[in-house]
């Protein structure tokens, strides 16, 4: 068996946007997901606007992309992510996924098995998002 062809555990979580907290709507907008025997964290987004401002016509479209877009960079690491930039991808997984309150929230975490955390992401971003 090549190494290919190892199917290592990953967990995932959505990540979700709730524009008025109070009303409890949402959608999703994006995956995390991490794969500790790769050390592999990554979140891919994609924030269906028109979806966004059926919940609320009002929601802050510009706001919400910038915490998707910061989201992404804090898993890519390095200078990018700020604060966490010399975090293992362990830590910056478990920063993303603790329960919040906020307009960006995360979903319950899931487990699964890869032979590909990547392509995993891909497949649960258009399952799950798109």
């Amino acid at each position: 068996m090549s190494e290919r062809d190892v199917r290592d555990v990953f967990e995932y979580a959505l990540l979700r946007v709730v524009p008025r907290i109070e009303r409890g709507e949402q959608i999703n907008a994006g995956v995390v997901v991490y794969c500790r025997a790769r050390s592999f964290v990554a979140a891919l987004t994609h924030l269906d606007e028109a979806r966004l401002r059926a919940l609320d016509p009002e929601a802050d479209v510009a706001g919400v992309r910038a915490v998707l877009g910061a989201i992404e960079r804090h898993c890519a690491g390095g200078e990018g992510a700020g604060q966490a930039a010399d975090d293992d991808a362990g830590r910056r997984y478990r920063w993303l996924v603790a329960p919040r309150s906020t307009v960006v929230q995360p979903g319950p975490v899931h487990t699964g098995l890869t032979t590909d955390p990547a392509a995993e992401a891909e497949r649960l971003l258009d399952l799950l998002v798109r």
